[in-house]
């Protein structure tokens, strides 16, 4: 069995090219993984489209109806950066659905990826900075909820604050919210995470490594969660458009290498999602993505697991 990998056809429709937010990305990083023969129907899940009790779970029941429903007011369109549409509705509550399948097969066998995820953004009533619903803070909810996780720790290394994680689950005892993130970038208002470790720009790849180790090895002991939950945003990249920090390829493996290695040497299974990452050159951005799941891949391989 290889590495278990999360992904549907719904992630990447039409959409306006010129548009910041890359949604073809999603499919290129699964074609990507196709042809270097991480992904294939042995190790696809495909997901399903997240109910919205489950939604409720971490947002406004109100707001959830009014994003289906194309009821959202201009203001809250424009906060929300995308154009709203009925394969959006269909690819965000699909891509949700496919975190929840990702956190569950974790569960199940160590370690497991999304192709997707990572909206850290979106907040319990609103949208924001592309992000609708936050699934970060639904998988936590609904796994503490049900039972199957006693606590659970998002360790966020998108270059961008967990906001809206943050904000939805500040008085949530049993999920942890880490932020490893830009200082001077968006949002400009931040959120506090249980953890912020706010980074200077241009943080080159030895400097955010030692970071990433300092924070692991003590916050893991610290809290011994049942799960941790990985935003792996690639827009640290010393390339990224939004980022601002300067990390290379080769710094990015190193961080995937270390989030996962340190979680797994304590018997923490890993739910990975992408992030965060913005180029205009959609076949490097997409390669950048599949960093994280070539590295779980070999990770995966090196310890047996499944």
């Amino acid at each position: 069995m290889d590495l278990p990998l999360v992904y549907h056809p719904d992630y990447s429709f039409d959409f306006p090219a010129a548009h910041r937010f890359p949604m073809d990305k999603f499919v290129r990083l699964h074609d990507h993984l196709r042809a270097t023969g991480t992904l294939h129907d042995g190790n696809l899940h495909l997901p399903p489209i997240c109910p919205d009790e489950l939604l409720a779970l971490a947002h406004d029941p109100d707001y959830v109806l009014r994003f289906h429903d194309a009821s959202l007011a201009t203001q809250e369109l424009r906060r929300m950066g995308l154009p709203w549409s009925e394969p959006l509705v269909r690819r965000t509550t699909r891509a949700v659905g496919g975190s929840i399948l990702t956190a569950e097969l974790a569960l199940e066998h160590g370690l497991a990826c999304h192709l997707a995820g990572g909206t850290h953004h979106a907040h319990y009533d609103f949208a924001s900075g592309f992000c609708i619903f936050n699934d970060l803070a639904i998988i936590s909810r609904y796994l503490l909820a049900s039972g199957k996780v006693q606590r659970v720790l998002i360790f966020d290394c998108d270059v961008h604050q967990g906001d809206g994680t943050a904000r939805i689950l500040e008085y949530d005892a049993d999920a942890i919210t880490v932020s490893l993130h830009c200082e001077n970038n968006f949002p400009a208002r931040k959120a506090q995470s249980d953890w912020d470790i706010p980074l200077p720009r241009h943080l080159d790849d030895e400097g955010y490594i030692r970071v990433v180790d300092d924070v692991l090895n003590y916050l893991l002991p610290l809290y011994q969660p049942d799960l941790v939950l990985y935003d792996a945003g690639v827009d640290v990249h010393q390339q990224d458009a939004l980022g601002y920090l300067n990390l290379t390829d080769d710094g990015i493996a190193r961080r995937d290498r270390q989030v996962i290695d340190h979680c797994l040497a304590r018997d923490i299974p890993v739910c990975a999602v992408i992030g965060g990452g913005y180029d205009r050159d959609r076949a490097a951005l997409a390669r950048r993505h599949g960093i994280l799941h070539h590295s779980a891949q070999q990770i995966w391989r090196e310890r047996g697991l499944g």
